[in-house]
């Protein structure tokens, strides 16, 4: 089942790259630091931007657990999350900025996502921000 499971171009990374596109912006996909993959890369910048699923990386408003086989879905939505922090410190640790950004956040508003990236990025106008 898992094996089914989108890794990487799910709709809400479409979503929010076409909107970065559309402002200009130009990153790398799954480009690889350490050894770690973020989803997106801005490398002259230093950023790395995660698309993190409500589901698998344990949104406090959406997540929920499932009924069954409920020990292994704990141990691996929690181990999920604590990779999750020990990439985002490793990422820091090494002079990374690191973004992460919800699923529910680019489903409300691709483009508030998108220019929130331009802004880190020092892209984005005044009038935009």
């Amino acid at each position: 089942m898992m094996s089914r499971i989108k890794g990487r171009d799910t709709g809400p990374e479409l979503s929010l790259r076409r909107n970065i596109w559309a402002l200009g912006l130009r990153y790398r996909l799954q480009y690889r630091i350490g050894r770690t993959r973020p989803d997106m890369v801005f490398v002259r910048a230093r950023l790395a931007v995660f698309v993190d699923g409500c589901f698998w990386h344990g949104c406090p408003q959406h997540s929920t657990m499932p009924k069954n086989n409920r020990d292994f879905w704990e141990r691996k939505l929690r181990r999920n999350r604590e990779r999750d922090a020990e990439n985002t410190h490793s990422l820091e640790a090494e002079g990374w900025r690191v973004l992460r950004l919800w699923e529910h956040e680019i489903q409300a508003s691709p483009a508030d996502c998108a220019r929130r990236i331009a802004v880190m990025l020092g892209k984005a106008e005044e009038s935009k921000a």
